[in-house]
């Protein structure tokens, strides 16, 4: 840097010129300039609601994941008991780390088959942050509690758990993890 003189001034050094070095390319990005379809589809992904999908992708370009995980919740938070049976429809149970034993995989399915019968739909819990060995019995847990609900309630729990699943899949979607905590009849993209 070399410093200007100017009569009766200070001399200020010249400042280097300025580079900026561009953003390497990332899954958000890419979520940002998919076509509709392509946001679409790895949205319900996330969360079978097309309503949902689609205001997520319509606030398209988000400038970094949480925006997007805001918009996520918004959305989310305004399904309405039709959106939420969309949704809830296209859910299954939590997917059981391989090596569990058959009582488990019996009480599961017995559980689960309670719960459906009270409420219609499949029960949905959302697992981030707990362990292969602590998801059972989370699961199970989940569910012969939540079976003392009465169906308005329930379906406030069951709205909130599916926001915490699709804002999970959605950050899992965007990192590439492609991680999901229930599973469904497609695989969620990149698996």
């Amino acid at each position: 840097m070399t410093p200007t003189h100017l009569p009766g001034r200070v001399a200020i050094p010249a400042l280097p010129e300025q580079t900026r070095t561009p953003r390497s390319p990332n899954l958000l990005d890419a979520f940002n300039t998919a076509s509709p379809e392509e946001a679409h589809h790895l949205l319900l992904a996330c969360l079978r609601s097309l309503r949902w999908a689609r205001r997520v992708a319509d606030h398209r370009p988000y400038p970094d994941l949480d925006s997007l995980q805001a918009a996520s919740d918004e959305a989310a938070y305004d399904l309405s008991p039709g959106d939420l049976s969309e949704a809830l429809a296209g859910e299954t149970l939590p997917t059981l780390p391989d090596g569990m034993y058959e009582a488990a995989h019996m009480a599961l399915s017995a559980a689960h088959a309670a719960y459906e019968s009270k409420f219609g739909h499949s029960f949905v819990i959302c697992l981030d942050g707990l362990s292969e060995g602590e998801a059972l019995d989370h699961v199970l847990a989940g569910i012969r509690s939540r079976l003392t609900n009465d169906p308005e309630e329930e379906r406030v729990v069951a709205a909130e758990e599916l926001r915490r699943l699709a804002k999970g899949r959605l950050v899992d979607a965007v990192r590439g993890a492609g991680n999901c905590a229930t599973s469904h009849n497609d695989p969620a993209p990149g698996k």
